[in-house]
């Protein structure tokens, strides 16, 4: 089942994910419905908090960055309860966009590498080194389950000169490929 993406707006994308218990009602039903929505709306990843669910989980499907980086030809992951770690390494500039704010892509300074611990789909812990990007896709994910939006890495000169467009969003005045849940008022 495709889920609605949650866009802009909505008060869910703002808020701390909870954690999941092993024992989650649903939770591989929720799973395979995430995988199902990110690759209808070509993502290359999607938060829970993006389906309107406040749960620490999201998915990745990093192999849209093998020409450039051949060791993700099959990167694809859950992360349950994820938890960062460590960021480090050179920071790195790259053009980011979000299923959450449709039609807005900008300029966002990232870390090269981080560290994450997590659970995967069967509750197998892992403590994983990320860079590239991996890590950038993991970093932009991670945030969405703190409250977090790309668009906070941005000036304040920046994020009023996108005001417009975010208020747009915020109405359901975009149109993407993929179905959205407008914020209720």
């Amino acid at each position: 089942m495709k889920y609605p993406i949650t866009v802009y707006g909505d008060s869910i994308l703002r808020k701390k994910a909870e954690v999941i218990e092993k024992d989650a009602e649903g939770l591989k039903e929720i799973i395979e419905n995430m995988w199902e929505t990110m690759y209808y709306a070509d993502g290359v990843g999607l938060a829970a908090p993006q389906t309107g669910l406040s749960i620490r989980l999201f998915v990745i499907d990093a192999s849209t960055g093998a020409d450039e980086e051949p060791e993700l030809k099959d990167f694809k992951k859950t992360f349950i309860n994820p938890e960062i770690i460590d960021l480090k390494g050179d920071t790195w500039v790259m053009n980011e966009g979000c299923l959450s704010l449709p039609e807005i892509r900008e300029d966002i300074i990232r870390p090269d590498t981080v560290r994450i611990k997590y659970l995967d789909e069967n509750f197998v812990e892992h403590d994983e080194v990320y860079s590239g990007f991996a890590g950038r896709v993991i970093q932009h994910e991670y945030d969405h389950l703190e409250g977090k939006l790309f668009i906070d890495y941005l000036s304040p000169l920046k994020k009023r000169l996108l005001k417009s467009k975010l208020n747009d969003i915020a109405r359901g005045f975009v149109i993407p490929h993929y179905k959205i849940k407008i914020p209720v008022k």
